[in-house]
């Protein structure tokens, strides 16, 4: 059955000093949202594209993604204030799908990230349907905290997007989080905030190359990472 990814590039990016969105600076020959949004159009049973542009930027998103559809589709979208009003406003869009069962899965992805393979995002949605839910993450080999200075080693992991979930159940989730008033720090939270018992956030392996961008220095570093590719 198809799946559905929603990229997020609804993000300010302040951080990177540029006076545009970070999604849209130049990265090699694109602008950073067209790497994560080609990779996602490469997954093979993803049906259904939502991008959610800032407000204001639409015009601006469309243009990049543009020169990259041929014949595929994405549907543009407006985001929210936050990051949980900019997925439910994608999930809108599916809605019908979602209901119909036309896709089983959702996958969510920060425009931010433009070197997730399409191999990371089959991962997740393979495991989402398996087990309800999965988020790519890799082991922290050294934090710390500013509290404590002691650097914090082990178990502790960095958790990535894209993140998938079965679909039917997430649609659900947010209908209830927006009715309680409830904003989880990501999608996941959501999903096992308000899931039944026999579904289940499971962590895939991601990847150190899998960076995202927020400040300067992550666009060099982005750059250098796909030259190798």
């Amino acid at each position: 059955m198809p799946a559905a990814v929603v990229v997020l590039a609804a993000g300010a990016g302040t951080r990177v000093g540029a006076e545009v969105n970070k999604v849209l600076l130049p990265l090699l020959d694109d602008a950073v949202l067209v790497h994560a949004v080609r990779a996602a159009l490469a997954v093979p049973d993803v049906a259904r594209l939502v991008v959610v542009a800032r407000p204001g930027e639409e015009a601006a998103v469309a243009a990049v993604l543009r020169p990259l559809l041929g014949e595929r589709e994405v549907v543009l979208v407006t985001g929210g204030a936050t990051r949980p009003d900019s997925e439910a406003a994608a999930l809108e869009v599916l809605r019908a799908d979602v209901e119909d069962g036309a896709v089983d899965v959702v996958a969510i992805h920060d425009g931010a990230r433009p070197l997730a393979p399409p191999e990371l995002f089959t991962a997740v949605v393979d495991a989402a349907r398996q087990h309800g839910g999965a988020v790519p993450g890799v082991a922290v080999t050294a934090l710390v905290s500013r509290d404590d200075p002691r650097p914090v080693t082990g178990a502790t992991v960095a958790v990535q997007t894209p993140q998938a979930f079965r679909a039917g159940p997430l649609l659900a989730g947010f209908d209830r989080a927006r009715a309680e008033g409830f904003a989880a720090t990501d999608t996941a939270g959501v999903l096992e905030r308000y899931a039944d018992g026999d579904l289940h956030v499971v962590l895939v392996a991601g990847s150190s190359r899998n960076l995202k961008v927020t400040v300067a220095d992550d666009l060099a570093l982005a750059a250098a990472l796909l030259a190798t590719l």
